[in-house]
């Protein structure tokens, strides 16, 4: 099904197919270049999709032969033009990232071609990154002039490393999909005839399994990234709730009957 969202963008395409979104960056003339608009409009998706009883993971992707270039620079001379519209700007930038970040739902960035700036730091933010072998990637902030955001660096720093993120921002130079394998940003790289199938059976695989229970696997990991003494207790919290979930007494009698379990996320 076509999912129209509240968003008031025009870059955005999204369906939901067997308990998965889609959102599509659709802007291939610009190479999915994301504008003020857009990014505001991933804030207020992704929730509202991540809170739908039909999704249970998000796959992130771009139309055509690229993710994302990041933002759009055409607009930057209006909604960029100095610091004070700068920090609106980034405002709108940080709160995607946070969304992503923060999704109930496990997000799986899908990567083909350019994967550069803003584009870089909504596929850190997401929880999975899967290329193609001629995806390409970098953080051009510094040919620009401009600072990266900090929270956006706190993804870029915990998912390639501090090196690879000194390297990209310091250089502004691109990498290739190996290199990116290499620092642990990807977890892996596919041939394109191949690409589609393998991403929808990660994110086919997650939709399967019990959504408490992801859940609470997420705010381990993420309870381990920051040592938010918050998160952890979220995260136990949360793992606590599965033992007394009718999902956990599914997967038992699954378990037991050698069938697949149905989970509900109750």
């Amino acid at each position: 099904m076509l999912f129209q969202a509240l968003s008031g963008s025009e870059c955005l395409t999204v369906t939901i197919a067997e308990k998965i979104a889609r959102i599509v960056i659709d802007n291939p003339q610009r190479k999915n270049a994301v504008d003020l608009a857009g990014w505001r409009a991933l804030a207020a998706l992704v929730p509202e999709l991540a809170a739908r009883d039909d999704v249970r993971a998000i796959v992130l992707t771009g139309a055509g032969a690229d993710f994302c270039a990041g933002a759009d620079i055409s607009e930057f001379d209006t909604v960029r033009r100095d610091a004070a519209t700068a920090r609106v700007y980034e405002g709108a930038n940080s709160a995607a990232f946070a969304a992503i970040r923060t999704s109930a739902v496990p997000v799986i960035a899908a990567i083909r071609g350019i994967c550069f700036g803003g584009g870089f730091g909504l596929a850190a933010a997401c929880d999975l990154r899967i290329a193609t072998h001629d995806a390409r990637f970098a953080v051009p902030a510094a040919r620009l002039g401009l600072a990266y955001p900090q929270d956006a660096m706190v993804d870029i720093v915990s998912t390639a490393g501090a090196q690879m993120a000194r390297y990209l921002t310091l250089t502004a130079q691109p990498i290739d999909a190996r290199q990116a394998l290499a620092a642990g940003f990807l977890l892996e790289t596919v041939a394109d005839d191949s690409f589609d199938t393998r991403v929808a059976g990660i994110a086919a695989s997650i939709a399967a399994n019990a959504p408490l229970s992801v859940k609470a696997s997420r705010l381990s990991i993420m309870a381990v990234v920051t040592k938010d003494p918050f998160v952890a207790r979220m995260a136990q919290e949360a793992g606590d709730a599965t033992f007394d979930s009718a999902d956990y007494a599914e997967g038992r009698a699954a378990f037991k009957e050698r069938r697949r379990p149905d989970f509900q996320g109750k």
